[in-house]
This record gives C-alpha cells, sequence and structure tokens, in this order.
C-alpha cells in the first residue's frame, strides 16, 4: 500500500503521448533516487541519479528502479513513494519529471504495514472451492477492494445437456505459470494479495472451477488484474477439460473431447 497524494507531478495518463515498450517515446531526463531505511539496504545505496523520460507512469518509473535492483520487488508493496518531497500513488498516473528531480523510496509511516507482506496463494484441488475461503484469503486492512471471478460449468454446450466438466492439468508446469502470471500482475497494477484456486477433476453444474480473487487499495486495479489473470491463465495455463453429456433414455455418456478451457 502507498499513501494518495494529489500533486504537480501527476497528471491524466490520457494526455500524454502513446507508450512504445513501457515508456512514452519523449526525451530521456536524469533524476536522483533517494533510498531510505530497508530499501538502502537492499540497494546498498542511499542515491544514485538515472536517466528516464520525461513522462512516465509511477508504476513503469517504479519497474524501472526494481530493474536496476531486483531485490526491491519483496518490498514494493511496503514502500511509500515520493516525487519532489509529494506522496505519490503507484499506479498508472502520468508523472511529468524535470532534470534533477527526486524520486523517493520511504519506508512505511505504519510499522504494522511492514508486517503484511503480500502473498499469492495459488491452489489446484479435487476438492469443492469455497468463494468465502478464497476471498478471506486475500483481505488486507490496507485495501478497500477485493475483485473476484468466479468460473462455474454451465449447464449446456451446443444445445446439448451438460451435467459436468471433466479437468486436468500438467501440474508443475500449470504451478509455474500462474506464479509468472502474478508477478506479471504485480508489474502492472499495484495489489496486495492475489489468489487462483483451480479445481480438477469433475466439476458438477453450478459448482466453481475456477476462483481468481485480488486485493488493492482501489478497485481499478483489482478488477483489471483479475480480468488479466483469466484471460492469461486460459491462454498459457496447461489445463484441459471434456464434457459429461446427458443423453435422454441413456446413461451418461462422453460425448465431448478433451479441450483447452477457452469458453
Amino acid at each position: 500500500p502507498v499513501l494518495l497524494g494529489q500533486t504537480p507531478a501527476t497528471a491524466t495518463a490520457a494526455v500524454g503521448p502513446p507508450d512504445f515498450g513501457g515508456f512514452a517515446l519523449v526525451s530521456p531526463t536524469k533524476v536522483e533516487v533517494l533510498y531510505f531505511a530497508e530499501s538502502a539496504e537492499i540497494t546498498g545505496i542511499r542515491s544514485e541519479t538515472i536517466s528516464v523520460p520525461q513522462e512516465i507512469k509511477a508504476l513503469q518509473l517504479w519497474n524501472e528502479i526494481e530493474t536496476r535492483h531486483p531485490g526491491l520487488a519483496d518490498i514494493r508493496n511496503q514502500v511509500i513513494f515520493a516525487v519532489r518531497q509529494e506522496y505519490v500513488e503507484l499506479g498508472h498516473q502520468l508523472l511529468l519529471l524535470q532534470s534533477g528531480d527526486e524520486i523517493a523510496i520511504i519506508p512505511p509511516i505504519n510499522i504494522n504495514e511492514v508486517e503484511e507482506k503480500s502473498k499469492d496463494i495459488i491452489k489446484f484441488t479435487s476438492e469443492q472451492l469455497s468463494v468465502d475461503e478464497v476471498s478471506q484469503l486475500v483481505i488486507s486492512p490496507f485495501c478497500g477492494a477485493i475483485s473476484l471471478f468466479v468460473g462455474t460449468t454451465r449447464n449446456n454446450f451446443e444445445g446439448k445437456k451438460v451435467i459436468s466438466l471433466e479437468y486436468e492439468a500438467y501440474l508443475p508446469m500449470a504451478e509455474n505459470e500462474v506464479r509468472k502470471i502474478c508477478s506479471d500482475i504485480r508489474k502492472k497494477w499495484p495489489v496486495k494479495h492475489i489468489a487462483v484456486f483451480h479445481r480438477l477433476g469433475l466439476v458438477p453444474v453450478s459448482e466453481a472451477s475456477i476462483i481468481i480473487a485480488v486485493s488493492s487499495a482501489h478497485r481499478t486495479a483489482s478488477l483489471e488484474a483479475v480480468s488479466y489473470a483469466i484471460d492469461t491463465l486460459k491462454a498459457k495455463v496447461p489445463i484441459w477439460k471434456k464434457g459429461l453429456l446427458s443423453m435422454k433414455n441413456m446413461c451418461p455418456k462422453e460425448c465431448m473431447a478433451w479441450r483447452r478451457p477457452q469458453q
């Protein structure tokens, strides 16, 4: 979590130039980055001068600093970001930087914030999923929003009655790919906790096959992160499903081939 601030260093992202490779296509400028407390211990320095675009989003600026000092990733949700001695939210607002500006990485004012580190909770299970259980895992006193996606088995497919879906996964790779999704989310949005639970085996109609929960200080970050998570999971994570269809006057019959869960 970070403190909010309306400052001369912020502007609406819509007025800036388009991004190319994540950064605005404008002339670079040199700014001084100041490190305090734990950030100074991680980087091993108290300050440094770096060259960045004059117009850059706050989160992109943090990612640039983190690229120089990867250890900062462990505390990205525990520090306060300041530009020209004014607090700035670590989000998508555009910063208008000038040569010599000070960028400060400040330890949290409330020591309790250090005690709650960000969590990525990933679980594949044959047990029934609980929305309440998953949402409880991402609750944080520093967050005002929890966004959820719940995917359930519907009772039809191409005009045929479905009685259940069956899921299988290449588990080691699936878990690794979900971790990558969580990492990508943290680079794109200032979120606190992420939980991804996926059910394997038979999933009857109306029961959940996947639950994704994300908490953040404000709703926009968690809503966008959840949407990104399910879209990327469907595209990259090695999970397959097939359906059991109910046929009139017949025993249930497997009528759908294994396929990627794109629908």
